[in-house]
């Protein structure tokens, strides 16, 4: 299993860290992935935790270009999933997936949650004669409850802020289970915070080359498995002009 390498853990704990609140920072895009915040304070940063929950977008995506026949690629603020019923003995099947219950630090990716996936959905499906909107439904539980399940078999404690971010942050019927799922932790997106769903990844850069410049390391280790802490990236200076 691949370690993350990915420096977003520690983006996100120097911008959304909180005083006194636990918090998570659930990125939805393809993949599902989360970094546990605890409260600033002594040592915090050893507490902090990442990793892929597993599928985001992946599977939905593909069921909406397979149901819609290539008109759609998304489903719009999750609107069609909403009009189904999801299936919930399909959700328990799934959710035995070896990944699901693996520890951290871990990560996956369309290699396991991709287009054999999704044809072996559609496969499963077939006993439990489900319509196209309970389908895209029951593929939208199975994201909101492997991030619920994260949540509850590998966090010492459950957050008290969920922020989401990614393509996934605007599926409102996605967002609507999982704070169903999630019960008394508020379930919100990193824009009511003011960090940018839009632009979270162009912000993460310029801390990135910030950190560069001031010779400070951009990745915690023990989130990714990763042997040290570095700096990130390098700074180039342009060439200078001469003039004869």
């Amino acid at each position: 299993m691949r370690s993350r390498r990915s420096p977003s853990s520690s983006r996100r704990c120097i911008l959304l860290s909180h005083p006194y609140k636990t918090r998570c920072i659930q990125n939805i895009g393809g993949i599902g992935n989360v970094t546990y915040i605890p409260p600033r304070g002594e040592n915090w940063l050893t507490g902090i935790r990442a990793w892929d929950t597993g599928p985001g977008n992946s599977l939905l995506d593909l069921a909406v270009k397979h149901l819609s026949r290539g008109a759609k690629t998304y489903d719009k603020d999750g609107a069609w999933a909403a009009s189904g019923t999801p299936c919930e003995s399909l959700v328990k099947q799934w959710l035995q997936q070896e990944y699901f219950h693996l520890p951290p630090p871990k990560s996956t990716g369309r290699e396991l949650f991709g287009q054999n996936y999704w044809e072996q959905c559609i496969q499963d499906s077939v006993y439990y004669q489900l319509s196209p909107a309970d389908l895209l439904a029951t593929l939208t539980e199975l994201t909101a409850a492997s991030i619920a399940h994260s949540y509850q078999n590998f966090l010492q404690q459950m957050p008290h802020q969920v922020f989401l971010c990614g393509g996934g942050s605007r599926n409102l019927y996605l967002k609507s289970r999982l704070q169903i799922l999630l019960r008394s932790t508020s379930v919100l997106t990193t824009d009511e915070v003011g960090l940018s769903t839009d632009f979270k990844e162009a912000i993460a850069f310029a801390v990135l080359a910030y950190w560069q410049q001031q010779g400070v390391t951009g990745n915690l280790a023990n989130t990714t498995g990763a042997q040290k802490d570095v700096l990130l990236g390098d700074y180039n200076k342009p060439l200078e002009r001469y003039t004869t």
